[in-house]
C-alpha cells in the first residue's frame, strides 16, 4: 500500500490496542540501481532479527510466535522491491500483514508492542499534500482523492452522486454536455445541493484543499445551488471528466495544484513572519518539539527532506553523535521529525511541508504558536 490509502479510519484501526505482540518493521529503501541491490539483503536480516526477538521474549505465546513468523515470511514473499520508493514499513500480527511503501526515508527499526508504530505513515501522508477533486456534470458528480502523483476515485461518503431523475432530453444526450437549460431544472438543483452537503460533511471530517472540475454552466449552477461560499483551491473549466480517467484528470489539474501550492507557501511565510512580530514563533527542532509537546502549536512548517537524529537530554533535543548509537544516559531518536509531525497533527495543529531551503534561516523547521 501507498500513503494515499491511509484514511483516518484506517489510521484509527492501526493505532487501536491489540493483543501483544504486533510487529512494526521499518527500513530505508532505494528507487534505483545500484543502491537498491542491498535492500533485499537488508530486509531478510531485519526479519531474521525480528524473529530472534520474538523467540527471546518469553511473554509471547508459542502459537502467536509461529503465526507471526509465517506472516513475516509471507510479507517478504509478497514484496517486490523493484517498485520500492524511499522507505518501507511492514505491520504484522498473527492473522495478517501490511506492506507500506513510502516516498520518505525511514530508519531501520523493529518494534514489538500492542499497537503499530504509525508515525512514518502519518508524516509521509502529510508530506504528500492530499487534496480533493470534485468533478461536476448535470447527470453525475464524482469525488477524487489526490495525493502527490496519485489520484483515484473516492467511492464513499455519498459519492458518486446522480440525480434521482434525469429528464429525457434528446439534444442533451446527443451533445453530452452541460447546457444552461439543464441547470434550471429543480431536480438538478436538488442534486447539486445534495452534492454540496456531502462534500461539506466530508470536509468537516477530512479537511483538504478542494478543486472543482466541469464546464462553466455546471460549476456556476453548483456554486449557486450550494450557497456555501466555500473557498476553493482552484477551478478547471473542462467537461467530460466525471468518469476520469484518473491519469487525464491528474494531468489537467497539475498546473492548478502547483499554483495553489506556491500560493500556500507564500501564505505560510506570511503567517510565520506575523508570528515573529507577535512573539508567538518557534524555530529549530528543539523549540518546535517543546511547543508541540505543550500543545501550543497552531502551524508547523518543515522542509520536505529535513531529517535529523537527536539525543534526548533532560527533556531537550540535541544532535546525536555521528554513529547515532544509544547510550545509557541519553535516548536516541532517529525519526524525530516524523514523531513531531504526528504529535502536532494529533494536537490539532496544521502541518505544512515546504521546499528545501525555504526555512534555512530557521534551522529547517518553524512554528506559529497559539500563545
Amino acid at each position: 500500500m501507498e500513503t494515499d490509502a491511509l484514511t483516518s479510519a484506517l489510521l484509527q484501526e492501526l493505532r487501536a490496542p491489540q493483543p501483544y505482540p504486533v510487529v512494526s518493521l521499518s527500513m530505508p529503501t532505494h528507487r534505483r540501481e545500484p543502491d537498491n541491490a542491498q535492500d533485499g539483503v537488508r530486509l531478510r536480516n531485519l526479519v531474521a532479527e525480528a524473529v530472534h526477538r520474538l523467540e527471546a521474549d518469553a511473554s509471547v505465546p508459542r502459537k502467536a510466535r509461529i503465526d507471526i513468523k509465517a506472516q513475516l515470511d509471507r510479507a517478504v514473499a509478497d514484496l517486490d522491491l523493484r517498485h520500492a520508493q524511499d522507505g518501507l514499513v511492514i505491520f504484522v500480527r498473527p492473522d495478517e500483514h501490511q506492506l507500506w511503501s513510502l516516498p520518505r526515508p525511514v530508519p531501520e527499526r523493529i518494534v514489538l508492542s500492542d499497537t503499530y508504530l504509525t508515525r512514518n505513515l502519518v508524516a509521509a501522508k502529510a508530506q504528500s499534500r492530499p487534496y480533493w477533486v470534485l468533478a461536476v456534470a448535470a447527470d453525475r458528480a464524482t469525488l477524487w482523492d489526490g495525493s502527490g502523483e496519485s489520484l483515484r476515485e473516492h467511492t464513499a461518503d455519498g459519492f458518486p452522486q446522480e440525480p434521482e431523475e434525469i429528464q429525457n432530453d434528446v439534444q442533451r444526450e446527443e451533445r453530452q454536455g452541460d447546457t444552461p437549460s439543464t441547470f434550471r431544472d429543480e431536480t438538478t438543483r436538488q442534486y447539486l445541493r445534495s452534492v454540496d452537503t456531502a462534500l461539506g460533511h466530508l470536509l468537516a471530517a477530512h479537511p483538504r484543499p478542494v478543486y472543482v472540475v466541469g464546464l462553466a454552466p455546471a460549476l456556476g449552477a453548483f456554486e449557486e445551488a450550494s450557497g456555501s461560499g466555500r473557498k476553493l483551491a482552484g477551478k478547471l473549466l473542462k467537461g467530460g471528466l466525471t468518469h476520469g480517467p484518473a491519469t487525464e484528470l491528474h494531468t489537467q489539474l497539475k498546473p492548478l495544484v502547483e499554483e495553489f501550492e506556491k500560493k500556500s507557501a507564500g501564505e505560510v511565510a506570511r503567517r510565520l513572519d506575523e508570528a515573529r512580530g507577535r512573539r508567538t514563533f518557534a524555530a529549530g527542532l528543539d523549540e518546535v518539539w517543546e511547543a508541540v509537546r505543550e500543545g501550543r502549536v497552531a502551524l508547523v512548517a518543515v522542509e520536505d527532506n529535513f531529517q535529523q537524529t537527536v539525543r534526548l537530554e533532560d527533556g531537550h533535543l540535541a544532535p546525536a553523535d555521528a554513529d547515532g548509537a544509544q547510550s545509557a544516559d541519553h535516548e536516541v531518536r532517529e525519526d524525530i521529525v516524523d514523531e513531531l509531525v504526528e504529535a502536532a497533527l494529533d494536537s490539532g495543529a496544521e502541518v505544512v511541508f515546504l521546499p528545501d531551503d525555504a526555512l534555512a534561516a530557521h534551522d529547517r523547521i518553524a512554528a506559529e504558536l497559539r500563545y
